[in-house]
Parts: structure tokens; sequence; C-alpha cells
């Protein structure tokens, strides 16, 4: 067997061994930013965002096994092994393995560990998350109408969270000096990325779209309306360049997110009613 063979077979293993545990998965996700030695003091500061995000969908069920009470949801499970997959290549070829990795988001965990920084960080977590959404998108369709309204708010929160950084301009034009709150190694970009203010806490969703969009705390609902959707054309070619990843533009169209969602429902990533402070927000911190 090769090696490329060897570290693949190793890294599916390392993710089928904690499939059906979602406290396995974390733990998981906790070692890879040790890397292969188990020390990588440079790294760990960055394992807060990352644990954020996936905490937030253990806590909502989705990682549960298909056979529990209540059941996962095979997209989010998918999703969470692409990335923990990825992770694990990176490590094993950090080590044991080397060779030429076998996509360019475990190009870019490679990038990220030889160079601990907020941008790298951000690149390889997003190229992961991007092609977990691409890869699945045949498990997407099968989820709720809600829940697929959801999956693209998260992708456009992590977006957006990595231009905060990158291009804290584009995220939030005049303002943009106020980008470095995204640094991973930030307790606010952990909050950021938890989306536990932003998405149900449950799953399954069993309302109407509108139902939870109503619900969404005021402030996240201005920054999803006043400050993110203005800029998703812009943010979702951005990012397609940054990462290397031109099929991420096929999820979005004309400034509206079409994941395993139908044009023809944009009207959800549009507020009619925005309050005063929204349209101010909009105003001040639009793109340049």
């Amino acid at each position: 067997m090769s090696h490329h063979a060897r570290v693949i077979a190793w890294a599916e293993a390392q993710v089928a061994a904690v499939r059906d545990d979602p406290a396995a998965r974390l733990a998981l996700m906790a070692r890879l930013f040790k890397g292969p030695t188990g020390r990588a003091p440079r790294h760990l500061p960055f394992r807060r965002a990352a644990l954020s995000f996936m905490r937030w969908q253990a806590q909502r069920g989705v990682l549960n096994a298909l056979d529990a009470s209540p059941p996962g949801s095979v997209w989010w499970r998918a999703m969470n092994a692409r990335l923990l997959r990825d992770g694990c290549e990176a490590v094993g070829r950090l080590g044991r393995w080397a060779g030429e990795p076998s996509s360019q988001a475990v190009r870019l965990w490679l990038e990220f560990s030889a160079r601990p920084t907020g941008r790298n960080w951000y690149r390889a977590h997003n190229a992961s998350i991007v092609g977990g959404y691409l890869e699945h998108r045949d498990l997407a369709e099968a989820e709720s109408a809600p829940e697929r309204f959801f999956m693209n708010v998260a992708l456009a929160r992590v977006l957006y969270a990595h231009a905060l950084v990158e291009a804290p301009r584009l995220a939030l034009g005049r303002f943009a000096p106020l980008g470095r709150l995204g640094d991973p190694r930030l307790g606010m970009a952990g909050v950021f990325l938890s989306l536990r203010r932003v998405l149900p806490n449950r799953y399954p969703l069993a309302l109407e779209v509108e139902s939870y969009i109503a619900d969404e705390q005021r402030l996240g609902r201005m920054l999803d309306y006043a400050v993110i959707a203005p800029r998703l054309q812009l943010l979702y070619e951005w990012s397609a360049q940054d990462l290397g990843e031109p099929r991420l533009q096929e999820l979005v169209r004309d400034g509206n997110p079409i994941y395993a969602w139908p044009f023809e429902k944009r009207h959800v990533w549009r507020s009619p009613n925005m309050p005063l402070a929204a349209r101010i927000l909009e105003r001040v911190t639009r793109a340049r």
C-alpha cells in the first residue's frame, strides 16, 4: 500500500472510530491541534474557535448517532466528518506519511500548521467546510426547508468571519479596523462561530422558516440582514478566490444563497421592515 493510500485509510479510520459519539468527535478535533507529536503550543490558541463551531453542532443534536433518540442529521454528520478527515490527513502527513495532499483543504491545513495565523486558520477551516457543502449537496436536499435555510446562514457566517480578518474593508467598510475582533484566537470569534444566538438549538426543526427568522435575536438579525446580506455576492466571490474553490460561486445567485434552496424563495434573505438602527448600520458598514 502506498503512503498516500495509508494516510487516507488512517484518517478515515480515525473518523470512523468516533462517528456515533459526539463527545469523541470533539475530543478528536481537540487532539488534532496538538499535531503528530502531541505538543504544538502555537496551534492550541486556534482550537477554541474550531471547537465552538463543533460544540454548537453537538449541542443541537445533529451529530447524534442515526439510531439515537432523537437521531442526528445525515448531512451535518457528513459535513463534520469531512472537517475531521481533512484534519486527520494533515496530521498524518506531518507525521509518518509525507506526500501530496488529497485536496486543497488538506493543503491549506498543512499551510496553517507551518504558519499558524488567523488568516491561515480560516482558510483551512473554511476550505474543509466549503468542501463538505459541495460534496454533500445530495444529502442537503433531504433535510427540511428550515434546516436548508440555516445551512446557508451558517455558511455565510463562517465566510464572513474569515473576511473580518482577511478582507476587513469588504466585511465592515469604514469600520475595517474592528475586523481584528474576528481573530480565531480571541473569544469573540468563538462566540460568532458557535451560532447559538442565530440558529435554533434543537434538531430537527418542525416550524416554518419565517417562524425561526422572527425568533432570531435582534442583534443577530441586524448583523445578518444589515451587514452580511448586502455583501453576500461579493463575499462568496472573494471567498471562492481566496480558498481556491471556484465552485463556491455556484452556491449564490444575484446576492442570494441557493445551497439546496430555490432562488424563487429568495425573499427570506431580505428583511422588508428593518428598524432604523439596522438601516443606519447597513449604511455605515457598506462594503468598499
